[in-house]
């Protein structure tokens, strides 16, 4: 899914880094990909990143800002196939782009959309996450609706058309591909469901 990505820059002030960052923080991705936010525990992070609880600190500060680190890197890897699909040149094109890109994402290894499941399900002392987690999946839905809107405009979509509504429907399909793919649909299965989705698009 599409979220706006800010970078930061490291700065380490001391003896130098004994591990390789950017697979650190792939590892730690997949963890609360796999476990989720709350579900991951800081054993399993640093186990799985091979690095020790003072070392994950000072890289990268606490958990939870492991996690948004964590959600920057999935924007700009796994999903990037959202911001490619925001520059395709037709609106249809758009949705083909974006719902096929999310079921080769989300019928892989794991399965289902980080952003839709890492923190769906989280306990009050982890609410800042999940309202950053509904930030992030809320600005897909913005961003697909400027782009329709700019449809509209061109001429490519009728002026009938309700970007706003045409935004939540097109994210709508998107996370529920996801949550199917997590419950065993097939790559096929997907594949079909989608294009009975985009048959429904206006032309």
């Amino acid at each position: 899914m599409y979220y706006l990505v800010r970078k930061e820059n490291l700065v380490l002030i001391g003896r130098p880094r004994e591990f390789d960052f950017d697979k650190a923080l792939d590892a730690a991705l997949k963890v609360f990909w796999r476990k989720g936010y709350e579900g991951a525990t800081l054993p399993d992070l640093t186990r799985a990143m091979g690095i020790n609880r003072p070392s994950l600190y000072a890289a990268f500060g606490n958990k939870e800002a492991l996690f948004r680190r964590a959600i920057d890197r999935y924007v700009e890897g796994p999903a990037s196939h959202v911001l490619e699909a925001l520059l395709e040149p037709t609106a249809r094109a758009v949705v083909r782009r974006l719902w096929s890109g999310g079921i080769e994402l989300t019928t892989g290894s794991p399965r289902g959309c980080f952003l839709v499941q890492s923190a769906l399900a989280c306990g009050d002392d982890a609410d800042r996450v999940r309202r950053e987690v509904s930030k992030r999946r809320t600005r897909l839905e913005v961003s697909l609706r400027e782009r329709f809107e700019r449809a509209v405009s061109e001429g490519d979509l009728p002026s009938s058309a309700d970007p706003a509504d045409l935004a939540r429907y097109a994210a709508t399909v998107a996370h529920g591909i996801a949550v199917q793919a997590v419950g065993g649909a097939t790559h096929d299965e997907l594949q079909r469901v989608a294009e009975m989705a985009l048959s429904a698009w206006p032309k």
